[in-house]
């Protein structure tokens, strides 16, 4: 049994890592601020004798003693990131600071959650570890972009100063039960968007692309990735190859839910990138790693799980504006 830390981890991500984990016998301690997690997400496992929560935001030092450390707390969605540049930037960098300080203190090895968005719009496709990307550092999804970009920065060097068993996960669009329902994300969105039968909303034409990753394959691949033997450098892409256009994404998902939902077109919001597929050799290499979940198959899932949240929740109200972003 190892003693295993993640923050982050009453999440989307972390709440699907942290049931995990314990599946795996290890006893884990879920570290979160809830400012976009909830303590419903991992409610059920609080009767677990080998879980434990602590709400604590990363952006302060944490003195706890674990044998690993997964470091996913920080909000992803642009509506979310957005909210507080400032702080998201803080979370990204002061918080790997302080996991890197407490990974160097108890000797232990640390993962990093990192981000397709570092690659930025990208000018290479697919995108490998090695393409140093294109970002506008003076765009409004900066703070997110240049947060992770930093972090990973951190991670290195702490290993090459240190000597830490750091490993860098660089996740591409994710999705599954547990989402956030106003995450602003186009697969969350566009489901509550299509079980309430309102206009889909969709920015550009349609044209831009995506690759789309079940959240259990994506947390396979954390675990698989932590436990890779021997030293590694440099990150290691985790997503699905699988790559369609948002427009397609959109007629699945009405197709799926049955819904009357009309689109509704908008103009592209700054810095959306073009396309966004990984290059998944590393992983597959390291990790004997690939998604395995299909598409419709964890859309029709991620649909039931949405079904039966609006069924539990009051609708928001008819003034609230949906905005949609990749």
């Amino acid at each position: 049994m190892k003693r295993v830390m993640v923050s982050g981890g009453a999440g989307f991500l972390g709440s699907h890592l942290c049931r995990k984990l314990l599946a795996q016998g290890n006893e884990v301690i879920c570290v979160d601020n809830y400012f976009t997690g909830t303590r419903n997400n991992v409610s059920e496992l609080f009767d677990n004798k080998n879980f434990d929560i602590h709400r604590h935001d990363i952006t302060f030092p944490l003195y706890i003693e674990v044998d690993e450390i997964y470091n996913l707390a920080c909000p992803a969605s642009p509506i979310h990131y957005q909210h507080d540049p400032v702080q998201t930037t803080k979370t990204s960098v002061m918080g790997a600071i302080n996991m890197l300080g407490l990974a160097k203190r108890l000797r232990c090895r640390i993962l990093q959650a990192s981000t397709s968005e570092v690659y930025g719009d990208p000018e290479v496709h697919p995108q490998r570890e090695d393409y140093r990307g294109l970002v506008n550092i003076n765009g409004p999804r900066a703070c997110y972009d240049e947060g992770k970009r930093c972090a990973e920065t951190l991670f290195y060097d702490y290993q090459r100063q240190h000597g830490i068993g750091v490993r860098v996960a660089r996740i591409f669009n994710t999705y599954g039960p547990r989402m956030h329902p106003q995450d602003g994300r186009v697969v969350s969105n566009f489901i509550m968007q299509a079980l309430r039968n309102e206009p889909i909303t969709l920015y550009g034409d349609g044209s831009q692309t995506r690759s789309f990753c079940y959240v259990d394959d994506l947390v396979d691949g954390l675990v698989r990735l932590m436990n890779v033997d021997g030293d590694l450098v440099g990150p290691v892409n985790l997503g699905n190859p699988h790559e369609i256009s948002v427009r397609e994404l959109a007629d699945i998902v009405i197709e799926l839910t049955g819904s009357r939902s009309a689109i509704d077109f908008r103009p592209l919001p700054a810095d959306d990138p073009r396309q966004r597929c990984p290059d998944i050799g590393r992983a597959s290499e390291l990790l004997h790693w690939k998604p395995r979940v299909e598409l419709r198959e964890g859309l029709s899932r991620t649909i039931a799980y949405f079904d039966e949240l609006m069924a539990r929740t009051p609708a928001p109200p008819q003034s609230l504006e949906w905005k949609v972003v990749a």
